[in-house]
């Protein structure tokens, strides 16, 4: 798809529409947000976006992306509101950070692989005030996506496995040790030894090349899915769940399961 000769026009025309609903004759709702109140709404948008993208429907990733943005636009118009910065800062500073840490692109340097990329973008982080390689990684990000994000880090600088059959062996040793710990040690050790297995679980899933959060997230969906098969199921034979017995909700779930493949 061609780019957009009239982008600036339109991205401009947006921030001027925010200006005005915070504007003195503008919406009261509007007015009244905050940064802290808005944190909801940018976490919520950021996760529709992300289901979006799940469902594979562009019109909807298409409006999902607007509302994600108008989030951003709405940030940087209240701090205008103070002098502290405004839009036009937020997308030059940005665009500056793309091209400082790309001198494949914008430079001379000779960077041929993802993985060298993401090497030289972490020594590039540090050159630039960082003093430690696990910086910049959000607390209030998911535990699991949190994890991968600190296993990439430390991976970068070469703290990682060679290879995913250690990581097998771990994740062994790790359910071993939860099974030790379930009846007989305090609910503390059991927490961490059953973060231990999670954290184990993360890491091969990084040799595998699949996002846990993403992969959670999808069984939780299909999980959803199957269980109200089964729900509908009862309520068209007149029937409750807590009526049946765990053989009959067993088998009731293999028809879920039977029923999804052949859709």
């Amino acid at each position: 798809m061609p780019r957009d000769a009239n982008v600036g026009e339109k991205f401009a025309r947006l921030v001027e529409i925010m200006e005005q609903l915070r504007g003195e004759n503008g919406c009261p709702w509007d007015r009244k947000q905050t940064h802290e109140s808005l944190r909801q709404y940018l976490l919520e948008e950021t996760y529709e976006v992300l289901e979006s993208i799940d469902e594979g429907e562009a019109a909807a990733l298409k409006e999902e992306l607007g509302d994600l943005l108008l989030q951003i636009v709405f940030h940087a118009q209240i701090a205008s509101e103070s002098q502290r910065f405004n839009m036009s800062d937020v997308i030059e500073a940005i665009s500056a950070k793309l091209i400082r840490r790309h001198p494949n692109v914008f430079g001379q340097a000779e960077i041929h692989t993802a993985e060298e990329q993401a090497i030289n973008w972490e020594k590039l982080k540090r050159e630039e005030g960082k003093s430690s390689v696990l910086d910049g990684v959000p607390k209030a990000l998911s535990g699991l996506l949190r994890a991968l994000r600190i296993q990439q880090k430390a991976a970068a600088v070469g703290f990682d496995w060679p290879q995913a059959e250690p990581v097998w062996q771990k994740i062994a040793e790790e359910i071993e040790e939860l099974r030790e710990v379930a009846d007989q040690e305090s609910h503390e050790r059991l927490e961490e030894e059953f973060g231990d297995l999670l954290f184990s679980l993360v890491n091969v899933s990084r040799f595998l090349g699949v996002n846990p959060e993403d992969a959670l997230r999808k069984t939780t969906e299909k999980f959803i899915r199957r269980f109200q098969e089964i729900e509908k199921e009862y309520r068209a034979n007149q029937r409750e769940l807590t009526e049946a017995s765990l053989e009959e909700l067993d088998e009731a779930w293999e028809r879920a399961k039977r029923g999804e493949r052949k859709g």
